[in-house]
């Protein structure tokens, strides 16, 4: 893989990660350590409780870390500084680095490790929604059918987590290495895979028809193999024309619409056959196979279970056999974890949701489990994000919220990158407020203590109370806290 030019390519031997403890960036710092290169890396949140784990693993594998104030070129001079669109140009490691010290963005620093692998096939997954989910459920599925998989993704896989490795990343030894492909930057056109899965296309970073554009080119150039699901795959023809995919891959679509057609454009569809979900679980039968349990609730569950399935199918695998792998997965940390009950009696949830579709299937999956109301409290990622998805969010929620329930904005997570700090939490309740028939819905609060309070007053048995939003490990703890303090 990327024999030409492989010099010119060629990942450099000493490494400075600004940011290190980012979920992608400690991730694509394990994996250059991992391929034998010098590691060092910063974080301004080196020392926040929340990041322990990371930052053990990342010490665990040989990465020195450090403060970021630009001290490690103290003891250390980095052939590049590989950073994140997160950081300000007036970061101390930038401002002290030693002149002429190149600047590598994550996104070249991750095509360069890719083509440094030793893998037979990559694997990459992408899409709006359930990207992090599926490829770390493709990956557990190739260990249980005998395979020694390797993966690089943007969650802790609880199946790959131990003191030594974070679970973002694993070297693997086998055929098989699976990426998460990221559409925010369009990173994901740089670099070669041998086969591309496509789960949705949604509302997250740009329009419909610029992600038609970013995933139709990003399928057309993968090597051998491209599954997608089948409405993303009508988007991408309606938008780039009904022959974008190059005629010699092997091509499958999946769908979870019912009466979906055995193929559309001359590529078979594999369907959800059946999807069920009671306070004991949820259930899925796929393909004409029998109903298998599946490993937690929501229709996004059964349909990343498709998704997983039919990449297995094109990798070759027996049908019988790949049903078999999908049924044990052990998810993937803060993918709707339980944190407790609280002493009202309310289940209390962890999730990494912060677009318009996660926060719908987190709060569908929420409801499947209760038996009362439920509090969805969101923290935005990022003032721009937050901007970007106000209206449609706003529409989406007044079409899915119970009557009873309750929409909690907590103020926006600043992580830097950002030159403007609008809109607030406040500002956007207040719209949501003033547009709603049913205004008492939505809510916010200055801090997480008054949300607290909020939940130990309102909240009771057969409530589902559901802690979202990415970037920001402590809405872990935080949800932890709910389980034990209300």
């Amino acid at each position: 893989m990327c024999e030409a030019d492989k010099v010119m390519n060629q990942l450099p031997g000493k490494l400075h990660f600004v940011g290190v403890g980012g979920i992608g960036m400690s991730a694509l710092a394990q994996m250059a350590r991992s391929l034998g290169h010098e590691v060092t890396g910063s974080d301004r949140a080196l020392h926040a409780p929340e990041n322990a784990p990371i930052f053990q693993a990342l010490c665990a594998q040989g990465v020195r870390l450090c403060e970021q104030d630009g001290s490690v070129y103290e003891s250390f001079t980095p052939d590049a500084i590989v950073y994140s669109t997160a950081i300000e140009e007036d970061n101390p490691d930038f401002r002290r680095a030693p002149e002429g010290t190149e600047r590598m963005h994550r996104s070249v620093a991750l095509e360069r490790s890719i083509c440094e692998l030793h893998a037979q096939t990559s694997f990459a997954v992408t899409g709006t929604c359930g990207k992090t989910s599926v490829s770390a459920w493709l990956a557990e599925a190739l260990a249980n059918l005998g395979q020694d998989p390797g993966v690089i993704t943007g969650g802790l896989i609880n199946a790959f987590r131990s003191e030594t490795l974070a679970g973002n990343y694993r070297k693997g030894a086998g055929d098989y290495f699976v990426i998460e492909a990221d559409e925010s930057d369009k990173s994901l056109l740089n670099y070669p895979t041998d086969a591309a899965l496509i789960l949705n296309i949604g509302t997250d970073h740009y329009s419909k028809e610029e992600l038609a554009r970013v995933f139709g080119e990003f399928a057309a150039k993968t090597a051998r193999i491209a599954v997608l699901e089948e409405r993303a795959y009508r988007t991408i023809c309606e938008f780039r024309g009904d022959n974008f995919l190059p005629g010699h891959l092997e091509t499958l679509l999946f769908s979870t619409e019912t009466g979906a057609p055995e193929s559309v454009g001359g590529h078979r569809v594999i369907c959800l056959d059946s999807f069920s979900s009671t306070k004991d679980g949820a259930y899925a039968a796929i393909d004409g196979h029998a109903e298998i349990r599946l490993p937690g609730p929501g229709f996004y569950t059964a349909a990343n279970a498709l998704a997983v399935y039919t990449a297995l199918l094109t990798l070759g695998f027996a049908p019988c056999d790949a049903i078999r792998s999908v049924e044990t997965f052990h998810g993937v940390w803060r993918r709707f974890n339980a944190a407790g009950v609280n002493s009202r009696g309310a289940r209390v949830f962890d999730d990494y949701a912060h677009n318009v579709e996660k926060i719908l299937s987190c709060i569908e999956a929420g409801r499947e489990l209760s038996s009362g109301r439920v509090f969805a409290l969101f923290q935005p990622h990022g003032y721009k994000p937050f901007g970007f998805m106000r209206e449609e969010l706003f529409s989406a929620l007044e079409r899915n919220l119970g009557s009873n329930d309750r929409f909690i904005l907590m103020p926006v997570y600043y992580a830097g990158g950002s030159s403007s700090f609008s809109p607030t939490a406040e500002e956007v309740a207040a719209e949501y407020r003033e547009k709603s028939q049913h205004p008492e819905r939505y809510l916010t609060f200055p801090d997480r203590q008054s949300a607290q309070e909020y939940l130990r007053e309102q909240s009771a048995a057969g409530d589902v109370i559901l802690v979202m939003g990415a970037r920001d490990n402590s809405l872990s703890n935080w949800a932890r806290t709910i389980a034990l303090t209300t």
